[in-house]
């Protein structure tokens, strides 16, 4: 796990375009720095050094750059990874400041055994992280909702329930799901089954009726022979 508060030591590059992948190959990720407004510093690392500081700090701990004699207080914005072989490809830092509040992406942790897991029930979780504005020494490296709710069929935690330190605000509705109890696929398919068997059921009764009472009216209107 990377020292998310050390420096994070960035060199400058100038390679763009077609050389990126010669840089990728050799185990160097570029990267870029957004400076309020200024223009874009191109960075690079080593792929090795990159992950472990996005897999600690995320898109919500504030990092301190170093590239060269230049320092800058940033956020990760944008870590893009290739989507078949799950490799960082691209590294987007956004620089801040101490005293302005920022948006950032929070994960979620349910806390606690799930009471509904415990008597066969499924879980789905619906949300992972949540938008957040705050200071940056006011960032929480997550938020927190107990599990206590998720305990019967249907029940559900939102963001609301969410425990929101002072001096962060949520962005996020409010109402937007986070976990909601549902069938596993088995009790879903076993009530199917039932269902379609009661429909079943309740045709070969309705038929049966009907044919009684075809038989009654043909018996009623026949005359009576002699």
């Amino acid at each position: 796990m990377a020292d998310i508060d050390a420096p994070v030591k960035l060199q400058q590059r100038t390679v763009v375009g077609k050389g990126l992948n010669h840089m990728r190959r050799d185990g160097v990720i570029p990267a870029v720095i957004h400076n309020h407004g200024q223009g874009s510093i191109h960075v690079m690392a080593p792929e090795a050094e990159l992950v472990k500081v996005y897999m600690a700090a995320g898109k919500h701990h504030p990092l301190n750059l170093e590239v060269g004699s230049d320092k800058y207080l940033a956020l990760i914005k944008d870590a893009h990874f290739d989507p078949v072989k799950r490799r960082l490809q691209h590294v987007v830092f956004q620089a801040i400041r101490q005293n302005e509040t920022v948006e950032a992406e929070v994960p979620i942790r349910i806390e606690g055994d799930i009471p509904a897991e415990r008597i066969g029930l499924m879980v789905l979780h619906q949300l992972d992280s949540v938008e957040v504005e705050a200071l940056p020494r006011n960032l929480p490296d997550e938020l927190v909702v107990s599990a206590e709710k998720l305990a019967e069929l249907h029940d559900k935690i939102t963001v609301e329930d969410l425990e929101v330190p002072e001096g962060v605000t949520i962005l996020t509705d409010s109402e937007h799901p986070i976990a909601t109890v549902v069938e596993t696929r088995a009790m879903a398919a076993e009530e199917a089954a039932e269902e379609e068997g009661a429909g079943g059921e309740e045709g070969t009764e309705e038929g049966e009726a009907a044919e009684g009472a075809e038989t009654e009216s043909a018996s009623q209107e026949s005359p009576d022979s002699k």
